[in-house]
Order: C-alpha cells, then sequence, then structure tokens
C-alpha cells in the first residue's frame, strides 16, 4: 500500500462526508445561507477540485478561495520589474518555472526569454548560486518568491553566496507573509467568513500559533490541514464541530507534519537574513502593512533592488490590471473565477491574462482543470 492510499480511502471518505453533513445539518446551513470556509493555500484549491470535494460536500457549505498562492498575488508591476533586470545584457535571470509565463504590462518572462533574455528555470535558489560559480563575468540574479515554505531556502543560499564571497549573485525579494493578507481580509466588512482552513507547508516552518489572532480577535475558527482528501475532510469537520460548539480555536490536523512551533533552523535563517518591509503591494488586496520581507542591510551585497535600483529602491510603480480581468476579485475571495468575463475565453492556461490562470496553486486553473467549467465557459 502506498502511504497516500491511507488518505484516500472511499470507505473514511464516506465516514466525514456523513458526518460533514450532520454538522451542516445541526448548524442550519443551506445553500442560500451556507457556512463559508475559505481555504488559504493555493494546494489545498488544486486539492478540493482535483478529488471533488466541492460536488462531495453538501449545499450547506462553500468553499472561498483565498489568496495563498505566491505567483499569484504578485502585482503587475513586480512582474515588469523581473523583466526590466532580465533584459539586461549582464544579468542571467534564474526562476521558477510557474513565474515564466505571469502576464506582466507589456510582457511575461517567458517572451522576454523568446525576445533573447539569458533567462533559465531552475528548481532552487541552490541552482542559481551554481551558475553565478560558473558564470562569474556575468550577474545572476535569482526571483525569491514565494511565502514562508521558500524563504528560508532563499535566506540560506544569501548567506552561502556571503560565506563564499559571490559578488555576482543578488536575489530580487518578493517573499511575502501569510497572516497579513487574512488580516486585512477579516478587516474587510463585505467578506462574509465562517472559518479558515490553515495552510500545511507555511505551518511547517512557522508553526500554528502564528494564526492565533485569527481566533482572538476575529472569532474564527481555523485548522491546519493536510492535502490529501481525507485531510481536508477531517479539517473541514473540525472547523464545522468549532462553529457549532461556540468555540474558536487554532487546531492542527496535520500534526504529522506540522510542528506547533514551526522549523527553529529555518526561522533563525529568515530571521537572520530579511526584515519585514514597511508595506507591500498585493494583487486584488492593495497594499499591505509589513506583508512583505525584504533583505536586511547586512546581506545588502545580494539584494538586487539595492544593486540595480529597481523596486522598492526606486520607489515602485503601480500597474493596473488588464481589462475585464478579475484576478484581484478572485484572488481575495469576492467572486469565483467563472464570473470573470476572461474565465475561458481571453483567459486560458495557453493564452492566460492573469496570473490566477497560470500558476499550479491558481484558483482560476483549478476550477478550468477538474471544475468542469471549460464547456460552460464555451457556451
Amino acid at each position: 500500500m502506498k502511504f497516500s492510499d491511507e488518505f484516500r480511502n472511499p470507505r473514511a471518505a464516506r465516514v466525514l462526508l456523513a458526518a460533514i453533513a450532520d454538522e451542516i445539518d445541526a448548524l442550519g446551513a443551506t445553500g442560500e445561507n451556507p457556512i463559508r470556509i475559505m481555504e488559504i493555500c493555493g494546494g489545498h484549491t488544486h486539492s478540493i477540485f482535483r478529488f471533488g470535494l466541492d460536488k462531495l460536500t453538501p449545499d450547506g457549505l462553500e468553499f472561498i478561495h483565498g489568496p495563498g498562492c505566491p505567483v499569484c498575488v504578485l502585482p503587475m508591476s513586480r512582474v515588469d520589474e523581473c523583466v526590466t533586470l532580465a533584459e539586461r545584457p549582464e544579468v542571467i535571470f534564474t526562476t521558477i518555472g510557474d513565474a515564466m509565463r505571469v502576464p506582466g504590462t507589456s510582457k511575461s518572462l517567458l517572451q522576454a526569454k523568446a525576445d533573447g533574455a539569458d533567462i533559465r528555470m531552475v528548481y532552487s535558489p541552490l541552482d542559481a548560486l551554481e551558475i553565478a560559480r560558473r558564470n562569474p563575468g556575468r550577474e545572476v540574479v535569482f526571483f525569491g518568491l514565494g511565502f514562508e515554505t521558500t524563504t528560508p531556502s532563499t535566506a540560506l543560499s544569501i548567506r552561502q553566496a556571503a560565506r563564499e564571497g559571490l559578488a555576482n549573485f543578488t536575489v530580487f525579494a518578493n517573499h511575502i507573509m501569510v497572516p497579513p493578507p487574512i488580516r486585512a481580509l477579516l478587516d474587510d466588512p463585505h467578506m462574509m467568513l465562517d472559518g479558515f482552513v490553515g495552510p500545511g507547508h507555511v505551518s511547517m516552518v512557522i508553526g500554528i500559533h502564528a494564526y492565533d489572532f485569527i481566533a482572538r480577535d476575529y472569532g474564527k475558527p481555523i485548522v491546519v490541514a493536510g492535502f490529501e482528501p481525507l485531510d481536508l475532510l477531517q479539517s473541514v469537520l473540525m472547523v464545522l464541530r468549532q462553529l457549532r460548539e461556540g468555540r474558536s480555536e487554532v487546531e492542527n490536523q496535520y500534526s504529522r507534519v506540522v510542528p506547533e512551533h514551526g522549523n527553529p533552523v529555518s526561522l533563525e535563517a529568515i530571521a537572520d537574513v530579511y526584515e519585514p518591509r514597511p508595506k507591500f503591494e498585493w494583487r486584488g488586496l492593495g497594499e499591505i502593512e509589513e506583508s512583505g520581507l525584504r533583505i536586511r542591510d547586512r546581506y545588502s551585497a545580494f539584494d538586487a533592488e539595492v544593486k540595480f535600483g529597481i523596486g522598492y529602491s526606486a520607489g515602485t510603480r503601480v500597474a493596473e490590471e488588464p481589462d475585464g480581468c478579475a484576478c484581484g476579485q478572485v484572488m481575495s475571495g469576492r467572486i469565483r473565477p467563472t464570473a470573470c468575463p476572461q474565465f475561458g475565453r481571453g483567459c486560458t492556461p495557453e493564452m492566460p491574462l492573469g496570473a490566477l490562470m497560470v500558476s499550479s496553486e491558481g484558483a482560476c486553473a483549478a476550477y478550468y482543470q477538474y471544475g468542469g467549467h471549460r464547456v460552460e465557459a464555451a457556451e
């Protein structure tokens, strides 16, 4: 038996689904007045659609898709800055694959590569370090992107570059944090949420107490969840039981992976290399205070913004979304992807207009791939 099979057992799923239905009935939720649970992580969104959990759960439960896709929440202005960097003749620009096709104002990194820019897809910042070692006459820039899950590897790579004195290696830092945008959503009077399914991978690094404010300050339950079908169903059941019992707590369904207090080695590396930015722009949410990370002054030699005079070092600009693109509204949970007028028409995975259709964690990509909406969109 594969380990994952234990978390995809149909019999166990039926037991959990029956228990969820009982809780929904006890709460008096209906299709017209559902319990609204936001899954913060884009990986959870894809699991929900891949395994059809949105169709198996009762009508009285509605999944709201949160801003947990780092590629998706990146504003277009930062993509434009990536292209500007990549098109410098002395630069080798390195990036993860998901970011290659995210549209900027005029082009994506993939289009810039087609136009002749030296852009290379890597699997980790360590790959970028090796490219810098092999190309001492070129400036190697790594596109540091992601939530707390990927931040430690970038921080450790910067420390390694400092130890080696790799003067031709820099990071264009776009690392962001999960808790600040959740607070911003909860402060929005138009955002009606009953509870949260918390991110599993991020919580491996930061632990579960980073979400205490959700329960303490806003009275909303949150359950940190794994990514298999039974993980998600059990987490939803745990949220519903908290609601029925009048509790608001942080619970950890993913305890087999997520330690209560996170990973101390990763947290130390992040604290050493990074500090919070005063503010950072999120697609669909605007600028949120202390939601992004910047490289500390002692490592400024490895900060691409400082070295090349771009981004917040130069004073950022806001780039407007393309006409008809509703990425911001989808990202903030205000509308579903199918409510975007471009979904499946002007915006498809082959020709994306917005980041949510590009990323492997994007809500629009999940709807398009698993939700059975391609036919609907074409009609």
